[in-house]
């Protein structure tokens, strides 16, 4: 007699399959898990290269930036070096040109011309005196052109005023210093940029014989008059 098995077999196959699914999604998940593990250490660990390497700029970054600081402060102090250093070798050059000055103005006065005032603002220098004639002063400015350490006169007043027998004629000019020796600037003039200034002489009003500059007794030059 044949013998049948009667046993639900379908169900039993199903059952097992899903058995079989139960353990293949345990080991994915596994797998998976894993995996994660994996993938979110590798990023950290790059992260944490990164951070290292961003502390590490800017630790140098504040080294430099402390480098620039020194740098500029002895940029400053060059600065002030070179300052000094430049009103030094100024004062250098322009040690003897009061003496030069005083030389001149001496040396250019021409006879019949007295000067009664001197006084100097900066680089400029204000001349008063008293005359015998207008041609005089003219001379008197030629003279001042061609000293070399003073330039550009300038007459500003030249009247006839009463109090000084013999020197009619009133005036003030101005002139410009020069230093000869000094390099050119670019106007070609000499200035220098820095002179002493010169105190003030006797008022004008005193008389031409107590004048600080003075020539020697005026001629007799009717013609020049």
């Amino acid at each position: 007699m044949a013998r049948i098995n009667l046993l639900p077999w379908r169900a039993e196959r199903r059952k097992q399959r899903q058995k079989e699914f139960g353990v293949m999604l345990g080991f994915a998940a596994l797998a998976g898990l894993l995996l994660w593990f994996l993938v979110n250490g590798y990023y950290n660990a790059q992260i944490d290269g990164q951070n290292a390497r961003n502390t590490y700029l800017q630790e140098q970054i504040k080294q430099v930036e402390a480098s620039i600081t020194e740098i500029d402060e002895l940029d400053r102090q060059k600065a002030r070096l070179l300052a000094r250093k430049e009103v030094i070798e100024q004062l250098q050059a322009n040690r003897s040109q009061m003496v030069h000055l005083f030389d001149s103005l001496v040396r250019t006065i021409p006879d019949g011309v007295v000067l009664t005032n001197i006084k100097q603002v900066g680089e400029a220098l204000t001349l008063e005196g008293r005359s015998q004639s207008n041609a005089r002063v003219s001379t008197y400015m030629r003279n001042l052109e061609g000293s070399g350490w003073m330039t550009k006169p300038d007459l500003s007043i030249i009247e006839a005023r009463d109090g000084v027998a013999g020197l009619p004629y009133a005036f003030t000019l101005a002139v410009q210093l020069a230093n000869p020796n000094a390099p050119k600037d670019e106007d070609g003039d000499g200035i220098p940029d820095a002179v002493p200034p010169v105190d003030a002489a006797p008022a004008a009003d005193a008389p031409a014989e107590s004048a600080p500059v003075e020539t020697a007794p005026v001629a007799e030059e009717g013609a020049a008059s």
